[in-house]
């Protein structure tokens, strides 16, 4: 079932602040911050980096729906990308890869036409996947780290 207009506009306003929430939920963290969590998930210097890493695939899948006929999505184990991945990295480069991959799929949805948001694919895990799908899944994503964030330094989610 094929979403409103206006759903579309208001998932994309939320895909739009979705990286200033996290920067915002990092505002002056301290370097002794970055590996603990005061509410046992990860750490911010792990959702920074996984979160990089979600928004290179997601770019990726994205392409993938628009360009090729009903496309094979893969999933793939966050938390492995998360525990090998992360080291002792600093956080900014990530935080940038962010920022520019969800830039460049937002120039990509604002000049979306009806039949290209009914484009799908089939995903590993979750089976039929559209574009719609794509978005409610990204646009949220960020803000739900966001909160983590600020959990694992003690503070209001």
């Amino acid at each position: 079932m094929s979403m409103k207009p206006e759903q579309r506009r208001d998932l994309i306003r939320k895909y739009k602040g979705g990286y200033q929430a996290v920067a915002d939920s990092l505002d002056g963290i301290q370097d002794d911050e970055l590996d603990r969590s005061a509410s046992d998930e990860w750490t911010p210097r792990q959702i920074a980096h996984h979160l990089a890493d979600s928004e290179i695939r997601a770019a990726i899948r994205l392409r993938q729906l628009l360009a090729e006929d009903d496309p094979q999505i893969a999933g793939y184990d966050e938390a492995q990308y998360a525990q090998r991945l992360t080291r002792n990295r600093p956080i900014q480069p990530s935080m940038e890869a962010m920022r520019w991959a969800r830039e460049s799929n937002l120039q990509i949805l604002e000049t979306l036409n009806d039949e290209e948001w009914a484009r799908t694919g089939t995903h590993s895990e979750i089976g039929p996947y559209s574009v719609e799908k794509w978005l409610e899944i990204y646009s949220t994503h960020p803000h739900d780290h966001a909160a983590q964030i600020r959990r694992s330094r003690g503070r209001e989610a």
